[in-house]
């Protein structure tokens, strides 16, 4: 019975042994399980971030792509309201052009009368 008994003592031995080894690696087990939430946890903060910052920037570029947009437009305008002031420009210097000819033509016939009044006059003055 002592053989027995002790064997059963020597195998209950063993197996506290075993059962403490075991409850080590759960232990560690646990502690290894704790660390990769905590990991995943912060992966999952800085995956919401950013998401966070990527609908950030996408508003961002939507609000420049409006103002992009605006801005094309008052662009459009300003050639429009460029192209008719140069319409407008281009016919007065054309009328410039056509008054500074008469102007030109009537003082050549201005000097022509003169000329004319001037010879009159002279044989006027002889007569």
């Amino acid at each position: 019975l002592q053989k027995e008994l002790l064997k059963y003592k020597q195998e209950a031995r063993n197996l506290q042994g075993i059962k403490d080894a075991l409850q080590q690696r759960l232990i560690q087990q646990d502690a290894s399980v704790l660390q990769l939430k905590q990991e995943l946890l912060r992966a999952n903060m800085d995956k919401e971030e950013l998401h966070n910052q990527n609908v950030d920037l996408q508003r961002k570029i939507e609000e420049r792509n409006r103002l992009l947009a605006e801005y094309k437009k008052e662009l459009c305008q300003k050639d429009r309201h460029l192209q008719q002031h140069q319409t407008k420009l281009d016919e007065m210097l054309r009328q410039l052009s056509e008054a500074s000819y008469q102007q030109v033509d009537l003082e050549q016939m201005l000097e022509h009368k003169h000329a004319l009044l001037a010879h009159c006059m002279k044989r006027e003055a002889e007569e």
